[in-house]
Parts: structure tokens; C-alpha cells; sequence
């Protein structure tokens, strides 16, 4: 006959096992829910065939003009998921006529002369392929991701090395705000994209739902929820659902960009406001409720966010303009 002691100890050892397999089922539950919120915003997966920018610190060596082709701004603005395609047109962007950063590239094309700006759309996948659909032939998130990433550092870059007295404004959504965000750790890092002793050629970076967002590591306009972006919630599930890596916090910050980086986020957006999964029983609740309540493709109405009176769209707006208003006019050769 077991001893009292040795019947708590296989009971505990029970209660554990359940534990285990509720937190189990709580997390993948938690990445269910986002893919299905994800899903809901885009179309049906079709099967293919067959403010004023903070004062300069002074940087590298540069040349007192640059050829009169260039403009005194590139603003480099990054599309959401299925906002944007790889092949589509960077000055005249019309994979999806109702993209996001439309309302905000186009009010500053209208704006400003190309002589001022440059407004590059970066042409990337911008897909998101849901494993929960085996019919789905889109690109994972991991392949997509990359490739914006790829562009628009590869644009940045080859700018920079034509024009070398040409600002920088950065701006993306959703996927392409996490994009927009690793630009600004890396270049702000002196880890790459411009050369060292060049990031206060960055004047701003914008973000709106931004998926690797901690609140207080950059300046969070209007309205800032306790959550954080959605690859910090779910950075802990490894490689349980094929094709996404969730990358975590940016460990290194923003570095010297810290004080120019811009981040709008409406509070109940799970891919910028997730609840974390230190309770998975809490979180799955949250997650499960956010279903009907479409936040994260409400930035261009006051629905869920707004300043003052302001979109998301038109706070980014007058925010960059701002920024190229400002902006050094460098001789041209």
C-alpha cells in the first residue's frame, strides 16, 4: 500500500503533466488565433499557376555636393502584409490600390517635388502564408520578410553611394514596420546598411503596428497598451509552426536612432499590443476575443487611434512632411 507521501507525490507529478499540456495547448492556440487574425485582413490565398528631426551629431567625411539628380530626401516607405508585390512599380505602386502607405506616399508625392523626395515604395512579397491551409501557395512570412528587408536596405544603400548628402525617412506597416524597425536597430547600431558615421543621415523612422514593439523603447505616440508586438509574445514557440520565426525583441535597440524613431500602435492590435505568455489561459481569452474586433486594419480611421483628431495615416503624414520640410538643401554639382 503507497504511503500518504508517495500519493501526493504521483499526484503532484499528474497535476504537472496537465499543466504542461494546457501551457502547450495555450501557446499554439495563441499563434492559431494571430494567423487567423493575419488572415481576416487580406484577401482569399489564390493558388498561383503551374515633428522637426532632432539636431545632427556630425558624421563621416562626406563631400560638400552630390550630383543635381539627387534628391535632398528619400523617404523609403515599407507596404504591409499583401500591400505590395515583387514586381510592382516603386515610384507608382498599384499591386494594392488600398494599401495602407498609400494615404501617406501619395499626399507626399503630391506634396513635394522629386526633387525634395524621392518617395520609393519598396516593392517586396509581402506575404504571409498560413500553415494552417495546405491549399495556401503563398510565401512564408520568414521568405517575405527577408526579401523587403533585402530591398529596401539594398535601396537605402545604393542611394547613400550615389548621393551621399541625401536623407533618409523611413516608414512601414505591419510586416513592413518590423522591416522598418530592424533598418533602424541596424543602421542605428552601426551594424550596417550605411556606412559608420552616417546615421544622423536618418532623419525618422515611422512604424505603425509594429510586430517587434516594446513600449518605452522608442517614442510611442498616442495612445501606448501594455502589450508588445507579436513576435516578443510568441518568440518563445521555436520552429512549431513552419515558416515563421518569430525573432523576439531587437536586443540592440535603436541605437544612436533611439530619439527619431516614431511608433503607433492602437490598443487590442495583437500584432503590436499581444499579451505575453506568462498566463496562457489569460492570453488565449484576450486573443480569442480580439477575433471580431478589427483593429489592425482601422489606422486610416479615428475608430481605434487617433491624436488630436488625427488617423494613424495622417499623424505619418504630417509627421514626415514635417521632416522633409526641415530637411538640409545640399548643393547640387
Amino acid at each position: 500500500m503507497n504511503s500518504p507521501k508517495a500519493v501526493r507525490r504521483k499526484r503532484n507529478r499528474r497535476l504537472t503533466r496537465w499543466l504542461l499540456l494546457i501551457v502547450g495547448l495555450a501557446i499554439i492556440a495563441i499563434v492559431l488565433v494571430i494567423l487567423l487574425i493575419i488572415n481576416s485582413f487580406g484577401p482569399t490565398p489564390i493558388i498561383p499557376p503551374g515633428s522637426s528631426p532632432p539636431p545632427s551629431t556630425p558624421g563621416a567625411q562626406r563631400p560638400d555636393s552630390q550630383p543635381a539628380s539627387c534628391p535632398d530626401v528619400e523617404t523609403v516607405v515599407i507596404p504591409g502584409t499583401w500591400e505590395s508585390s515583387a514586381s510592382d512599380d516603386p515610384f507608382r505602386p498599384h499591386a494594392n490600390p488600398r494599401s495602407l502607405m498609400l494615404r501617406v506616399s501619395k499626399a507626399l508625392q503630391e506634396q513635394f517635388p522629386t526633387s525634395r523626395t524621392e518617395v520609393y515604395t519598396v516593392p517586396y512579397m509581402a506575404q504571409f502564408r498560413n500553415p494552417t491551409n495546405l491549399a495556401d501557395r503563398q510565401a512564408d512570412y520568414n521568405t517575405s520578410r527577408s526579401q523587403g528587408y533585402k530591398r529596401a536596405a539594398g535601396r537605402i544603400s545604393s542611394v547613400n553611394e550615389k548621393c551621399p548628402l541625401t536623407r533618409f525617412v523611413i516608414m512601414g506597416f505591419s510586416q513592413g514596420a518590423v522591416i522598418a524597425g530592424d533598418l533602424a536597430s541596424i543602421i542605428g547600431t552601426e551594424r550596417g546598411v550605411l556606412p559608420k558615421g552616417n546615421e544622423d543621415l536618418v532623419l525618422g523612422i515611422g512604424m505603425i503596428a509594429d510586430g517587434r514593439r516594446e513600449a518605452g523603447k522608442q517614442h510611442d505616440i498616442g495612445p501606448n497598451p501594455d502589450g508588445v508586438g507579436a513576435e516578443i509574445a510568441l518568440a518563445g514557440i521555436g520552429g512549431l509552426v513552419p515558416g515563421i520565426k518569430f525573432n523576439g525583441p531587437r536586443q540592440q535597440g535603436f541605437g544612436s536612432l533611439q530619439e527619431r524613431v516614431q511608433s503607433i500602435c492602437a490598443p487590442g492590435d495583437l500584432i503590436c499590443d499581444s499579451p505575453t505568455v506568462a498566463n496562457p489561459l489569460r492570453a488565449v481569452t484576450q486573443l480569442a476575443g480580439a477575433i471580431n474586433n478589427p483593429v489592425h486594419a482601422m489606422y486610416a480611421t479615428p475608430k481605434y487611434w487617433q491624436v488630436d483628431g488625427s488617423t494613424a495615416t495622417q499623424w505619418m503624414y504630417g509627421w514626415s512632411a514635417d521632416l522633409i520640410t526641415a530637411a538640409p538643401r545640399p548643393k547640387h554639382s
